[in-house]
């Protein structure tokens, strides 16, 4: 069976700005098509949109269309707090190469994520607000670079050392103070680069990266000491 078409009329984002003065704004219009677009997808079995305000909606919806063309699906900046169920109903026939999830508000991925989209080589989480990730996520079998850049994670999560195809793991800016060194002994052969750059690392923990024999690169940045590491104790 073919699956639903949702096609050019609820994914239209031409302005419908109108400055005669005859009182049709385009505020009307954008709802109108905002409540279209959610009563396509509520019928053809999706969850309507929620967490998504005013043109987001219609933003999501055109960039899943876009990705059925490109296998690329760049959410970037849409505010959202998670992915909405309606995203992985519009996907549901595509095999997506990568996600830009970056610069939204998310706070957690669920778990089903990595079942709907278990090809992608790509995944951006960078500029969110995220402190773990789902043990799932090391079904993401072709997985080759992961950025959890400027988030709030306190430690590297374990999952990332389960991505048997995991290359490049950008994990600058977050609030890392303290790496699991057992972590750092899992033999990883595909793993090339790990940035934990911008953290706030104990001396104690940045010393040993800084000389852990492993075969793929850790970026550091320079450790400022804090004021009472100066102190004659």
């Amino acid at each position: 069976m073919r699956p639903p078409h949702f096609g050019q009329d609820i994914t239209n984002t031409t302005s419908q700005n109108n400055n005669s003065g005859d009182g049709n704004g385009d505020g009307d219009s954008d709802r109108t098509r905002q409540e279209y677009i959610i009563s396509r997808l509520t019928q053809n079995g999706a969850t309507p949109v929620a967490h998504i305000a005013g043109r987001g909606i219609i933003r999501v919806v055109s960039r899943c269309e876009d990705a059925k063309e490109n296998n690329n699906l760049d959410l970037s900046e849409c505010s959202l707090i998670q992915v909405p169920d309606a995203v992985y109903h519009l996907m549901r026939h595509t095999e997506l190469k990568s996600c830009d999830l970056s610069g939204n508000v998310i706070t957690k991925i669920s778990p089903k994520f990595a079942v709907k989209f278990n090809l992608i080589t790509e995944l951006n989480l960078s500029q969110n607000q995220m402190a773990k990730l789902p043990d799932e996520l090391s079904d993401l079998n072709y997985l080759e670079t992961l950025d959890i850049s400027c988030n709030s994670f306190l430690s590297l999560p374990t999952v990332v050392f389960k991505l048997k195809n995991l290359k490049k793991l950008i994990a600058h800016t977050n609030k890392i103070i303290e790496i699991d060194f057992d972590l750092l002994d899992v033999n990883n052969n595909s793993l090339e680069s790990v940035d934990l750059r911008f953290n706030p690392l104990t001396g104690i923990c940045y010393d040993i990266l800084k000389e852990a024999k492993v075969n793929f690169k850790i970026e550091l940045s320079e450790r400022m000491k804090e004021d009472w590491e100066d102190l004659d104790i």
